[in-house]
């Protein structure tokens, strides 16, 4: 793949406006993320996987858009024996809402778990916040925008905080671009905060970090080695 943007993220722009991938049951091969990252995103109907396997190994595993690109076996597939495999999440995407800053920039918040963990997996973070907590800006997955949350307090009693910090960190972004969240469906509390702060669902998505060595990734029978160098997106 050349410097342009990764493919997939082409895939998140369109989903913005509305228009997913067909509902055919497919999966689309890319290329691999930047950084030795891959992943299998999800939408309605349709996959994509981003790896650095052969479009043959990837679909001789059997994965389909109708959730089989998220099986564990699927994605141990993907991983290797040793690779990391990150949670489910759910795949989130809002506008910018532009004008004044609300949220100041912070500084020396490196050792914070939620600056430490977009640090792990995406480029240029941007730490801001106040007293009811922390929002990075980062570019993510794919080379889109991408926003974290950490509440100072997740157990206090007030109510609407992480909306109200959500909305003003919106505010951040240029008005009408799109920015993208990763949220584990399991953690009720944000995916609500997220949604009613005017996010809206697009699919759903795992963050692969790959470790083949010593694993044996089969090949389909009569698939030359020579096959094996990765290419440009391959639909199916």
């Amino acid at each position: 793949m050349n410097g342009g943007p990764h493919p997939l993220l082409g895939c998140f722009l369109e989903a913005c406006e509305g228009r997913f991938p067909p509902v055919d049951g497919q999966v689309t091969v890319m290329p691999a993320l930047p950084g030795g990252l891959e992943c299998s995103v999800a939408f309605t109907g349709h996959a994509v996987v981003a790896t650095s396997l052969p479009a043959q190994c990837v679909r001789h595993a059997g994965p389909d858009g109708f959730g089989g690109s998220l099986t564990p076996d699927f994605l141990r597939h993907l991983a290797g024996a040793r690779g990391w495999i990150g949670v489910i999440d759910v795949t989130l995407a809002a506008r910018g809402t532009g004008g004044p800053p609300r949220l100041q920039q912070l500084r020396g918040q490196e050792e914070h778990p939620r600056v430490l963990h977009a640090r792990e997996l995406r480029r240029e973070v941007r730490v801001y916040g106040d007293e009811r907590g922390l929002i990075t800006l980062a570019q993510g997955l794919a080379g889109r925008l991408e926003l974290g949350i950490e509440l100072h307090r997740p157990e206090g009693r007030e109510q609407g905080r992480g909306r109200s910090l959500l909305i003003d960190a919106l505010a951040l972004v240029p008005q009408g671009q799109p920015v993208f969240a990763a949220v584990s469906p399991g953690n009720a509390r944000s995916l609500r905060s997220f949604l009613a702060a005017g996010f809206v669902p697009l699919g759903s998505e795992v963050i692969i970090r790959p470790d083949r060595e010593g694993t044996v990734v089969p090949l389909p029978e009569g698939t030359r080695a020579s096959e094996g160098a990765p290419s440009a997106a391959l639909p199916q």
